[in-house]
């Protein structure tokens, strides 16, 4: 058996504590003004922090994703150097 990396939970605080219900949610204009697209909002907790929120536009009562600044960072660096393309 192998064991595992520790892991650290830096947003246990805020999970089901942040709340969206003012959240000013915005898309990228591209492709179809109907169709499914990846909406964020930044919104602030009373930790102080701002948060980046993402959800699918299609199920806006769905799952929404939570990054620190850090991690959203992190995201649009390696969304810039092609780390998510598709490999075909």
């Amino acid at each position: 058996m192998t064991e595992s990396a520790p892991i650290y939970d830096d947003k246990a605080h805020v999970r089901g504590n942040l709340d969206l219900t003012a959240a000013q949610w915005q898309r990228g204009d591209e492709g179809d003004p109907d169709g499914e697209h990846v909406e964020i909002a930044f919104v602030e907790h009373t930790d102080g922090i701002t948060y980046v929120a993402m959800r699918n536009s299609a199920h806006p009562e769905g799952p929404v994703l939570v990054f620190t600044p850090a991690e959203w960072d992190a995201f649009i660096l390696g969304a810039k150097d092609g780390e998510f393309d598709e490999p075909w």
